[in-house]
């Protein structure tokens, strides 16, 4: 639903499932969404408005990954926090080797300022690396205004919205993944490829990758509105020398 939030009906037109399980959060409103189908049984956390689901309690600081995991395994489901690689994509990268870049996040709030990521574009293309930049079908301008900033060709423009079988290839045969906390961060992380993830109105601790050499994770504080209208302040305080210190940091990274 518009802004994340809870829909008001489901596309379910069957008999009532088996199982529905409630992934949106801790409730109330996502977990009254599912009963209402009717379910034999519904996996959620427990909520005091609900007492009869018979659910885990919901921790707010909690991470993601541990959180979902712990869900499962009260129900009587094995889930292990630690097990998130993907399996290699079938289909060719289209720039192997090189350094994505990803300037968009799912609210303004955890993007960083595109004349950043050019600038860091500009610097890494200057050491040597292929440098390319990937954007969402709405983000259109904002990897129009990156390329340019940076001098990219046109053959290092992915806009529009890659098919994911075509992105997960070029995430799983890139050098190293460099955004904010966003999708492509944690399919980074999935392929086991070098990544550098910035943080502002959210804290690693909550969405941050596994600790690896591998995953750089650059955050100052304090944690702020992740939905905010305007670049987080946290965010801002992450410079252009702090990026390319941290890709440099990432192992087997060339010296600059």
């Amino acid at each position: 639903a518009p802004g994340r939030a809870v829909p008001r009906t489901l596309d379910w037109t069957g008999p009532p499932p088996d199982i529905a399980v409630d992934l949106h959060g801790n409730g109330p409103p996502s977990h009254r969404l599912l009963l209402g189908l009717r379910p034999l049984k519904l996996l959620a956390f427990a909520h005091p408005d609900l007492p009869g689901i018979d659910g885990p309690p919901w921790y707010p600081e909690e991470h993601e990954r541990d959180r979902w995991c712990r869900l499962l395994r009260a129900y009587g489901i094995d889930a292990d926090p630690g097990d998130l690689l993907l399996p290699r994509p079938q289909t060719a990268s289209p720039a192997p080797g090189a350094v994505v870049l990803h300037p968009g996040a799912g609210s303004p709030a955890r993007c960083w300022p595109v004349e950043r990521y050019a600038a860091v574009a500009a610097e890494l293309r200057a050491r040597g690396p292929r440098v390319v930049v990937t954007g969402g079908p709405a983000e259109g301008n904002l990897v129009a205004r990156l390329a340019q900033r940076a001098g990219l060709p046109d053959t290092d423009v992915f806009d529009g919205g890659l098919p994911f079988e075509r992105l997960s290839a070029l995430v799983a045969g890139a050098y190293a993944v460099i955004s904010g906390d966003t999708g492509i961060a944690h399919l980074a992380v999935a392929h086991g490829t070098r990544s550098v993830t910035l943080f502002g109105p959210v804290a690693p601790s909550r969405w941050g990758p596994p600790a690896d050499p591998r995953h750089r994770a650059l955050w100052y504080g304090p944690e702020g509105d992740p939905h905010g209208r305007r670049p987080d302040p946290a965010l801002l305080r992450i410079s252009v020398e702090d990026v390319l210190r941290a890709v440099d940091e990432l192992p087997g990274a060339p010296r600059p």
